[in-house]
């Protein structure tokens, strides 16, 4: 059976960037550790003034099929995830296709379009519904183009503040691929919850404790189910486990909670076992709470092994680089991850060719979801074709009073006008409003 996954990645970053040590902790009179050693984050990107999740999608997008030469007629759907949607009715996706038209020959008339909310696994649902289109052998020949796009921003003063971003990844689902082979084996964690959502408003309503305990247990819950039908898992089996990230230091509780699930009943606990003692058994306990606070003992003590702390700067740190220095993507957190991860490898020039991912995506309200991933041989030149990097370092430097226009230029709810701080060039912006109330965009030599 030919393999499906993804063939091709690009990224597209805000063009201005918050520095949170820098500039914002400050301003807020906190202690800039809060936001390096306590959240894992040293900057955040945002949207200047002429761009939205649109523009950012489709320079996404539109670098991804120059670069591989495709054309509108190689492409027989476009799916966009985002949870930063300013149409209740009128899919990103086809304002997204209006743009690529205006630059590639052709059209995409004959391409499903549609978009996906589930908060910020709709990108990996996306990257699924891909999949399964090619294995029923609808596509005609023709590959799936997704894009998750989105702006996360919070309320003024809102705890999560520190964690916004704004980005889009651009992923070329196909046959034969060239970056990842995807897994038929996935697991799910989902319960009706209200840890993090938007009723009708474009900032969240965050239970901030409630959102991690959700993230985890659910993060859980996919992982075991995914071991119900792909098997039991070990730590030595995945070389990267990129997870949803909406900030660094949420991955590194679900890295040791993942690691102590791995770990049991297996040689790395016994080798374990004179340092920390067995992980503990529920059978041995009198009662539920003496078997919790056992519980929590061991995951403290498992954390300071030496042991842990290779895996994770091994397995689970590379997946971060991007993250660190852009926030939160929401629905591209965790394919940054991914891309993360791999350009670590390509700067190690490490051999990885057949080596498998770990891949754990997360939306709240809430689902989990876990799959592995087969590293294909065409990955090298795949993501040395990023220039991440270089979008990073070109990025307008905020002060904390810019920063407060653009948060207001980017607030559905204010009406003010503020001069871009960059020069669009051979980019998609935002052109204005139409006679309906749509958004227009055009092409910038």
């Amino acid at each position: 059976m030919t393999g499906v996954g993804i063939d091709a990645i690009e990224i597209w970053t805000g063009k201005l960037k918050l520095d949170l040590p820098g500039t914002f902790a400050p301003e807020k009179g906190d202690d800039p550790a809060k936001y390096t050693k306590g959240l894992g984050l040293h900057a955040s990107s945002f949207p200047d003034t002429y761009e939205d999740i649109v523009t950012m999608g489709a320079n996404a997008a539109k670098r991804l099929m120059e670069r591989k030469g495709l054309t509108p007629e190689d492409i027989g759907r476009i799916d966009v995830a985002t949870e930063s949607a300013f149409d209740n009715s009128k899919p990103v996706s086809t304002y997204i296709a209006g743009c690529l038209e205006q630059v590639f020959e052709g059209d995409f008339r004959h391409a499903n379009k549609g978009e996906r909310k589930f908060a910020c696994v709709a990108g990996t649902q996306s990257i699924d519904d891909a999949y399964n289109w090619i294995r029923a052998g609808r596509n005609r020949g023709r590959a799936a183009l997704v894009i998750a796009t989105d702006t996360a921003l919070y309320e003024r003063g809102d705890p999560g503040e520190a964690t916004q971003g704004a980005g889009a990844v651009a992923m070329l689902i196909d046959e034969d691929p060239s970056l990842v082979e995807l897994s038929p084996e996935q697991g799910y964690g989902s319960m009706d919850e209200t840890d993090f959502l938007k009723p009708n408003q474009q900032f969240p309503s965050v239970d901030g404790k409630r959102s991690v305990q959700v993230y985890l247990a659910r993060m859980r819950e996919a992982l075991t189910d995914y071991e119900s039908v792909a098997g039991k898992t070990h730590p030595e089996e995945y070389v990267f486990a990129p997870f949803h990230t909406p900030f660094p230091g949420m991955v590194r509780k679900a890295a040791l909670l993942g690691y102590r699930h791995m770990i049991r009943d297996t040689e790395i606990e016994e080798a374990l076992a004179d340092e920390i003692g067995m992980q503990p058994r529920e059978e041995e306990c009198e009662t539920e709470e003496e078997y919790l606070d056992a519980v929590r003992e061991y995951t403290d003590a498992l954390k300071g092994t030496e042991q842990y702390r290779a895996w994770y700067a091994r397995t689970i740190d590379p997946t971060l680089d991007i993250s660190r220095e852009v926030g939160n993507w929401y629905t591209g957190s965790v394919h940054i991850a991914r891309a993360a991860a791999l350009k670590r490898a390509l700067e190690d020039d490490m051999d990885i060719e057949g080596a498998k991912l770990l891949v754990g995506s997360y939306g709240s309200g809430a689902q989990a979801e876990i799959h592995h991933e087969t590293v294909q041989e065409g990955w090298q030149e795949e993501i040395a074709a990023l220039n991440i990097d270089e979008q990073n370092e070109r990025r307008y430097d905020l002060s904390f009073a810019e920063y407060e226009k653009v948060h207001q230029v980017h607030n559905h709810d204010e009406d003010v006008e503020v001069e871009e701080f960059t020069v669009p060039e051979d980019e998609f912006a935002f052109d204005g409003w139409g006679r309906m109330g749509e958004r227009k965009y055009r092409y910038v030599e």
